[in-house]
């Protein structure tokens, strides 16, 4: 009886094993897809940003390769607190006012603790039209377990939430999404743009290995234990 026992958890044991290698494999293969669909957009030639009204996703749009015409609305950037290669610093968020009257947040790039100030990079703060070209993203409205929340009260911003940024600027329409620009250099050297790090973690294949290995050994040791090891005399 207890044979019957001991076999069927390890029959449920291996089937749970191989099920969890299984599931590996299928995100093995949506993680490869998506790393082929992000870097086929970042490589594509630009095309025009979609208009405020357009419905953008993460899935269909993130990482498109956009381009924008008109003028920054510099009074109404914001700053939001990071950490770079080039050490802690800040975001210029600065939103971007097209011909239509439409807004759409451009990250300009990253400056240094020190460039906080708008005024001591006044050089970067053109009231010209302008041509940004970039990576089109997504808003960041929830944060890492352990990661500050913004607090719009006293204009402190520590991830890119569009919507909340745009309304204690009053701004409006814009756009569901921001544009990371590129790295073309901005007047004075700041801010510094195309710093995007796209990295996605792909270690379902050694997840697989690792459970399918299991579910082998488990039926390996299982079948010695259970057919050729001698039972113990009572």
């Amino acid at each position: 009886m207890r044979r019957v026992v001991f076999g069927i958890f390890i029959v449920l044991g291996i089937v749970l094993l191989t099920g969890l290698g299984l599931w590996q494999v299928q995100r093995l293969a949506w993680k490869t897809e998506l790393i082929a669909r992000v870097n086929a957009r970042v490589t594509a030639p630009a095309v025009p940003a979609p208009p405020v009204t357009a419905t953008v996703t993460a899935k269909a749009d993130e990482y498109r390769h956009v381009t924008v015409h008109g003028r920054f609305l510099n009074m109404a950037e914001a700053q939001v607190y990071t950490v770079s290669d080039y050490g802690g610093g800040y975001w210029v968020m600065t939103p971007l006012q097209r011909d239509d009257g439409s807004v759409i947040f451009i990250n300009r790039g990253f400056v240094p603790l020190d460039k906080q100030d708008p005024k001591t990079r006044a050089a970067g703060n053109t009231g010209a039209e302008v041509a940004v070209t970039g990576l089109l993203r997504m808003p960041e409205t929830k944060g890492w377990l352990f990661s500050q929340a913004n607090d719009p009260a006293h204009d402190r911003w520590y991830r890119r939430d569009i919507a909340a940024i745009a309304a204690t600027r009053h701004l409006g329409p814009v756009a569901p999404y921001f544009i990371d620009a590129d790295a073309t250099p901005n007047p004075g050297g700041w801010p510094k743009g195309g710093l995007t790090v796209i990295r996605f973690p792909n270690s379902h294949l050694m997840y697989a290995i690792t459970w399918f290995s299991m579910a082998l050994g488990l039926a390996g040791v299982s079948a010695w234990l259970m057919w050729f090891r001698k039972p113990e005399a009572d």
